[in-house]
């Protein structure tokens, strides 16, 4: 079909339906996103010739590449609950805060090293909904507390929950981890710095932010150059964990340096707030087992070759055959994304849950009913996200298959040109927004950026590794996110005061990815 503006905007209707309902009138993603099917394949049947044959396929192959990321959601529930559940997440966050009394190391601290390291166990909300409560039992503002953990923790969304957001890259595109996780992890590093920086500025204003860049320098670098390591070498869903791992190692040693020990009183909760807020852990270790476990399993199945190759002997695949619509739009046949049933992240999330689960009941961490309240808390928590998956990629692929996402390319190219790699971020980062999700924004966007990026010329890993790194740092401004984090600190109703704040200071890092990625096209992406 010929590019003119009445197709381009044909093209572009499901997606604007999806804008216009989450962004105007406030729609959650699976009601937007079923809408947003809907209006696809409308639209494709009518509009760009795609026959019942290539629909059905197309959905086939929308729910395999949904299983994917699928798998992933429900097991990260699974074990952060499970450990919530315990007591676990609530002890380790204030075993971080009795080790220093200063005012802006507590921030970096919870807002920023702790919160990254919930993203990468966990996400979906979970780090503002722990970290958040936290600095406002300490003495932090509530409103500031939200926009600490909410920007603190943009840096790992990508690599973060065992890698859900890049495994959607991956499946969408159909591209290895291996071309595109150096671009992404390199951006993503960039970002950290400005992450850090803004937790230190609002946990104690300017004189907190200088006193906190070398801190800031140190971490930033140690977890940006930890997760590069551990991406570049295919632990891809280990990234954003095993850098907020290091971080907080490094982080507490420098709480140990007399520089960052002054007392800030004003901030130090008493022995009667510390008891009001919970009882104190009788084991950190007994605390940190569940994802210990995780972290040995993860990079045992990872680095063990024997182990890997039984692991992933079995597995989830479907061949499918070239289709093609009425005005001759191809695409070639081929089989879909393989799904490794015992060695998928997961699986290995399942097998850690189920062991965490035996060690906290062991030591008499559950009360009575433990098990009803951890299953009904994932389902709740999995449910609507899992629709809106659903929906969504399978609104994506069939504009693929129709060849609608090209046709949007076509008119991006023409439009943009020469600038487009300034903005490709700002695209993930509404995608995010939009959506909730930078999984979403990845099955949103990465076809149609990919694409517009091979008719440009552009490095398709680079332009999706802004695209990954831009919705990355946008969803933490996604009113969803904004939402958890002010139930949690009693602001049920100062919503939209938190989301202006939050979308002030997250935009400050999707810009630097942006000036970075035009500088790295300039230069040649590495």
């Amino acid at each position: 079909m010929p590019l003119t503006f009445f197709t381009w905007t044909l093209a572009f209707l499901p997606v604007l339906t999806v804008l216009v309902l989450m962004l105007g009138l406030r729609w959650g993603g699976s009601r937007a996103g079923a809408v947003g099917w809907f209006t696809a394949l409308i639209v494709s049947a009518a509009f760009f010739g795609a026959g019942p044959q290539l629909l059905a396929y197309a959905q086939v192959k929308a729910v395999l590449l949904s299983l994917d990321v699928l798998y992933i959601i429900w097991t990260a529930l699974l074990l952060f609950h499970t450990a919530a559940e315990a007591g676990a997440l609530t002890s380790i966050g204030r075993a971080l805060t009795a080790l220093t009394p200063d005012r802006m190391m507590q921030g970096l601290l919870l807002g920023w090293l702790f919160a990254s390291f919930l993203q990468g166990m966990g996400g979906f909300g979970v780090p503002v909904a722990v970290a958040a409560p936290l600095l406002v039992s300490l003495g932090f503002s509530p409103i500031p507390a939200v926009v600490m953990a909410l920007v603190g923790h943009g840096w790992a969304v990508n690599f973060g929950s065992l890698a859900t957001s890049f495994q959607t890259l991956l499946a969408v595109t159909n591209l290895p981890g291996e071309l595109l996780a150096p671009d992404s992890a390199i951006l993503l590093g960039i970002s950290s710095y400005f992450c850090g920086a803004i937790v230190a500025f609002l946990a104690d204003g300017w004189k907190g932010l200088l006193r906190g860049l070398p801190a800031v320098l140190i971490l930033g670098t140690v977890m940006s150059v930890s997760q590069y390591l551990l991406v570049t070498n295919g632990i891809w869903t280990l990234g954003a964990t095993g850098g907020a791992m290091v971080g907080l190692l490094v982080g507490l040693a420098l709480t140990r340096l007399p520089f960052y020990r002054r007392a800030a009183v004003q901030n130090t909760p008493t022995a009667e707030t510390r008891q009001e807020n919970g009882r104190s852990p009788r084991s950190l270790l007994l605390a940190v087992s569940g994802y210990l476990i995780l972290v040995v399993l993860a990079f045992g199945i990872n680095l063990i070759p024997p182990v890997s190759r039984l692991m992933s002997s079995v597995q989830l695949n479907l061949d499918f055959p070239e289709l093609a619509t009425r005005f001759g739009w191809v695409t070639p046949a081929g089989s879909g994304r393989p799904i490794d049933i015992f060695g998928h992240p997961g699986a290995i999330l399942l097998y850690s849950s189920l062991l965490a689960y035996f060690i906290y009941k062991k030591s008499g961490s559950y009360t009575s009913g433990a098990e009803a309240r951890i299953l009904s808390k994932v389902a709740r928590g999995a449910v609507n996200s899992s629709l809106g998956i659903l929906a969504m990629v399978g609104m994506a692929v069939m504009m693929t298959h129709a060849g609608m996402t090209n046709l949007l390319a076509q008119g991006l190219s023409l439009a943009f040109g020469p600038v487009y790699p300034l903005i490709s971020p700002f695209i993930g980062a509404l995608g995010a927004f939009i959506t909730g999700s930078n999984n979403n924004s990845n099955v949103l966007f990465a076809v149609l950026q990919m694409n517009t990026a091979q008719l440009l010329g552009l490095p398709v890993p680079l332009i999706l590794g802004a695209q990954t790194a831009g919705g990355s740092l946008g969803s933490i401004m996604a009113p969803a996110k904004v939402i958890v984090g002010c139930s949690t600190v009693g602001l049920s109703h100062e919503e939209g005061r938190v989301v202006g704040k939050v979308i002030a200071y997250g935009m400050l890092p999707v810009a630097v990815v942006a000036v970075a990625v035009l500088v790295m096209v300039g230069i040649g992406s590495p």
